[in-house]
Parts: structure tokens; C-alpha cells; sequence
């Protein structure tokens, strides 16, 4: 496997996350850092795997200690898993999650105000 060719799945990658999950940044390894929790820790290891091979494919003499499979392998679980998410659903998901928390808070409130009503004997 060429420098070439690491670099542009490095690239590739980069460029899934920013699109898929909004995340900017110089780099694969800031993006990275950057998207924390919202990428699981396997695929988190396996962008950082791919992002210091990408820095050294730029030197032909580390060039030749990178591992062509374990990058393949690391490419692999970052596009499958970039792959699947939908920035729209995300976005819905969090948008129902906050309704249904204000839903539940208010609701909540309205028990204990009936309660508290009924306990003072206003009801």
C-alpha cells in the first residue's frame, strides 16, 4: 500500500466525519478529539490508528513500519460505522429527546402541585 493511498483514507475519513457528524478541524486526529463521544471508542481508536499512519506515510522511512492491514482493517470500521449515521436522525432524535423531557418536567410539576393542593385541603 502506497503513501498515497493511506493519506486518501485518511482524507476520506476526515472528510465522513465532518459531513456526517459536523465536526471541523485541521486534521483527522483533531477531528477526532474533537467528536469525543459521539464516535464510539472502537472506531475512536481505529480514526486515531489511521491518522497516525496517514502522518507517517508522509516519511518514506516510517513509510515502511506502518501495518497495511491493521489500517485497512481501521478504514473499514470508521467507513461502516460513518457509513450508517444520518445526521438528520441525529438531529431528530435530539430535538424528541428535549421534548420529551420538557413533556415530563412539566408534567411532574403538575403532580405536585395537585398534590400539594390536596395535601393543604384547597382540593
Amino acid at each position: 500500500m502506497s503513501a498515497v493511498t493511506i493519506t486518501q483514507m485518511a482524507d476520506r475519513v476526515s472528510a465522513l466525519i465532518e459531513e456526517r457528524l459536523g465536526v471541523r478541524g485541521r486534521s483527522l486526529e483533531v477531528k477526532v478529539r474533537k467528536a469525543g463521544r459521539r464516535l464510539p471508542r472502537r472506531v475512536r481508536e481505529a480514526a486515531g490508528n489511521l491518522a497516525t499512519a496517514g502522518e507517517m506515510a508522509k516519511n518514506p522511512k516510517l513509510l515502511v513500519r506502518i501495518d497495511v492491514g491493521a489500517v485497512a482493517e481501521a478504514y473499514d470500521v470508521c467507513l461502516k460505522h460513518l457509513g450508517g449515521v444520518n445526521r438528520g436522525e441525529r438531529r431528530k432524535g435530539l430535538v424528541l429527546g428535549m421534548a420529551a423531557s420538557a413533556a415530563f418536567s412539566v408534567l411532574a410539576v403538575v403532580v405536585l402541585v395537585i398534590g400539594f393542593l390536596y395535601w393543604r385541603g384547597m382540593l
